[in-house]
């Protein structure tokens, strides 16, 4: 039997993935959800990016569906309880930008510790040579991460990777809070496991690699950022709501923290007007850390794989709802069904 998948977005994939496997498709560039619907409703698979969000309402009037892929990460967009109900696995690529993500933020990390950024600008401003007394005072506020205490919300896969790479830089202790791993994991990247309170007290760098949940979402706001040294540092490369960006302005007019560099914003896009743009001791890069040219050449063969995978009857590269397979069972034991034709 032939299958057909639909693509509800204009970005480009690896089209090669379906076509040596003779599976159909058909891409339209959609903007609601009822374009996507319209799109996918006789698809037995589809690719979807960030918006519009793959909602309860779309899944539920995707009759043939069995696999969603999620270009990148994140699944947030996806009502993983509806796909898991309706026996749709949905799927993400966890390993697309492990390395570059922790790059960036080791980056940003370096960027404010060093205070790259500031005296970049100021000799551009020709303060080198006329006011060599507005680059000595950056001096003060350059910091050393030997002998530091560094610190990870959330120690999956790319806080793994964070870790890894920090540990050349010689802190004294690395500290994560992350309450799906176990200590013994831990142990393997030389981290100690404490809880969140711990953490923000304790450490003099912190860089947030945790998912937007609802029980992450402004994980740090104000009094999080208080509990803060005033010499810590923060960088985000995760999700822009798990830090509240209003707080962070706050915090840092207050002095409560030395700087922040983010990645990730909320809203995003940020624009100019918004009050962090104009503090010298935060940097911001736009949702880019996950880029590189490796990244994009994997990421756009291994999301049509996805689903061309499911449909071969194995496993994808990640599955975002594991309990959807118990479900598939029962569907499948309750008679004819849209799973007949996959292994």
């Amino acid at each position: 039997m032939a299958f057909k998948v639909a693509v509800t977005t204009d970005r480009p994939f690896d089209r090669t993935v379906f076509e040596k496997r003779g599976i159909e498709v058909v891409q339209r560039n959609c903007t609601t959800e009822d374009e996507v619907i319209e799109t996918a409703k006789d698809a037995d698979g589809v690719l979807v990016w960030l918006t519009p969000l793959t909602s309860r309402h779309v899944i539920e009037n995707l009759p043939k569906c069995k696999a969603i892929s999620r270009h990148g990460v994140g699944v947030d967009s996806v009502d993983l309880g509806a796909a898991t109900e309706h026996g749709v696995m949905v799927c993400n690529i966890p390993s697309m930008n492990t390395v570059e993500v922790a790059e960036h933020a080791m980056a940003l990390l370096l960027a404010l510790t060093r205070q790259v950024m500031p005296l970049n600008q100021s000799i551009k401003a020709g303060a080198w040579t006329e006011r060599p007394q507005e680059m000595a005072a950056r001096r003060s506020k350059m910091f050393r991460i030997a002998g530091s205490t560094v610190g990870i919300v959330g120690l999956g896969n790319i806080g793994r990777a964070f870790a890894v790479r920090i540990k050349g830089f010689g802190p004294a202790r690395i500290l994560a809070v992350d309450p799906y791993i176990e200590q013994t994991t831990a142990d393997i990247y030389g981290v100690r496991l404490v809880d969140l309170d711990t953490l923000l007290r304790e450490s003099d760098f912190i860089t947030v690699h945790a998912p937007d949940t609802p029980e992450t979402h402004h994980l740090i706001g104000l009094p999080e950022l208080e509990k803060m040294k005033r010499n810590a540092c923060l960088v985000n490369t995760a999700r822009g709501p798990l830090v509240d960006n209003e707080a962070l302005c706050e915090g840092l007019s207050r002095g409560y923290i030395a700087g922040a560099a983010l990645d990730v914003t909320e809203p995003e896009p940020m624009g100019a007007d918004n009050p962090l743009t104009r503090m010298d001791n935060v940097i911001l890069t736009p949702h880019y850390a996950g880029y590189s040219d490796a990244s994009r050449k994997f990421g756009f063969r291994a999301w049509p794989e996805n689903v061309a995978f499911v449909l071969e009857g194995k496993p994808p590269y990640g599955l975002a709802n594991p309990d959807v397979i118990g479900r598939i069972a029962v569907i499948r034991a309750q008679g004819h069904s849209k799973w007949d034709n996959v292994p």
